[in-house]
């Protein structure tokens, strides 16, 4: 038996499902996919995070007794090789995204796969109601995993000390620019790993539920990168967490944003098409100006705590999950352009971009999705900035005009506009209006169904 062990998501050695369930002679690769790099831009962050993390990964394996083939190409190409070369079968790590299932299933015409769940603690289909149907609330998504969120530890998987490395040749690896992409600049955190963030979190963790939406605090724990690309396991962050010497509340707090991300991934694979509907099944007439959508983009909106965490986002690939509401809210609620162009746009320019949990939230916030906010709950983003950024820290951090600007101008409506020495851009929308409007807009699409 000569498996495969197919690296995507899971770039470390400890707690592998692939790993710890090979036997025998093992094949470990990693494929530099082309169907979807050729989609991004040049200057992508995530490929010099993904391709550092790849390296890394190599160096790991080999101290080990293993390696890791890495491939640029096809995944059907190479499997097609490989299956030539006497492989009898693929071993990886499930996904639910459009994408990821439509490639496995034509990779597994050519080679048989077994597929393994982690990325995340739970299987999806294992977690359903009474009445064998899934869950649509998260609280009650969260209550009927009360075992498992209670417990202080979740079993990690361990590696078989008998694997055995197949003869092959492991020296190419291709360079950034083999793949077509520049070598980037990363976030200091970025270059940090796993174990080092968590014990940075261990000092910040005791006021996290107090501190975690004020975004001008780095209050965070700065994993999200980290777990997206399976350099921890949900079960060990999990497991560190729950050892962390805090307050229990601050754990579970914590724990329960984890269990977020489960719920988004849970909901993807019960709700396929969401990924591209509304779940909720209304039809909205949405704003089709691409000139609105264009000033969201860029940062042009004419509202200072949007036009700063887009600019934010477009220059380093990070965005605080308070403004990711923030933003989400004003574009599709203020502007009342549809969720899936502001979605599309985060899946091209966020560090740790998610499908479940991207789509999840940008449903949430356009109230389209399960569990959503009440369509008539609009957040108004001056009142938002007010109150999570009193002193205006973040947005002139990045709008260096409005340096010299009080707080207090900032923070209302046309107030930047009104000092006659900036030149900053005039709102699109104004906040009353564009609120009303969208009112308007969900009553009379709710009547409709």
């Amino acid at each position: 038996m000569k498996q495969i062990l197919w690296f995507r998501r899971d770039l470390r050695v400890r707690d592998n499902a692939i790993l710890s369930n090979a036997k025998d002679k093992v094949l470990p690769i990693f494929i530099f996919d082309k169907n979807i790099l050729d989609k991004l831009s040049k200057d992508d962050k995530r490929v010099s995070f993904i391709y550092q993390s790849v390296l890394e990964l190599k160096d790991n394996l080999q101290k080990i007794g293993l390696d890791l083939a890495i491939f640029y190409a096809n995944p059907k190409d190479v499997f097609i090789d490989l299956k030539n070369q006497g492989f009898d079968e693929i071993l990886t790590s499930i996904d639910f995204d459009n994408y990821a299932k439509t490639r496995d299933e034509e990779c597994e015409k050519i080679l048989p796969i077994k597929r393994f769940t982690d990325s995340f603690l739970i299987y999806p289909n294992d977690v359903l109601k009474a009445d064998k149907t899934p869950y649509k609330v998260f609280t009650a998504f969260y209550n009927s995993l009360e075992v498992l969120h209670s417990s202080n530890s979740i079993k990690e998987f361990e590696t078989p000390k008998n694997l055995k490395k197949v003869d092959f040749d492991y020296s190419f690896t291709p360079t950034l620019k083999d793949l077509g992409f520049e070598k980037q600049d990363l976030p200091d955190f970025l270059y940090k790993s796993a174990d080092e963030l968590i014990d940075i979190f261990s000092r910040k963790i005791q006021n996290y539920q107090e501190n975690r939406d004020y975004f001008y605090l780095d209050a965070g724990s700065n994993l999200s990168v980290h777990l997206r690309f399976g350099l921890i396991s949900a079960r060990t962050l999990f497991n560190r967490i729950k050892r962390l010497n805090a307050p229990k509340k601050e754990i579970d707090f914590y724990i329960r944003e984890l269990f977020w991300r489960e719920f988004y991934n849970y909901i993807l694979y019960h709700f396929p098409k969401s990924q591209f509907e509304n779940l909720n099944d209304v039809k909205i007439n949405w704003n089709k100006s691409e000139d609105d959508f264009i000033k969201w983009c860029k940062g042009d909106t004419g509202v200072p705590i949007i036009d700063a965490s887009m600019k934010y986002l477009n220059s380093t690939g990070l965005m605080h999950n308070r403004l990711r509401m923030i933003v989400s809210s004003y574009l599709t609620k203020n502007l009342l352009i549809d969720w899936r162009k502001g979605e599309e746009y985060f899946a091209l320019k966020l560090l740790d971009y998610e499908a479940s949990s991207n789509i999840g939230s940008w449903q949430w916030a356009a109230s389209t999705g399960v569990d959503s906010v009440p369509y008539f709950r609009v957040f108004n983003p001056y009142l938002q900035s007010k109150k999570f950024d009193k002193d205006a820290i973040f947005i002139k951090s990045v709008l260096k005009d409005l340096k010299e600007i009080s707080p207090k101008t900032i923070h209302i409506e046309n107030g930047v506009q009104e000092d006659i020495f900036l030149n900053y851009p005039r709102q699109i929308v104004g906040i009353n209006y564009s609120r009303n409007r969208v009112l308007l807009e969900f009553k009379r699409a709710k009547t409709l169904k």
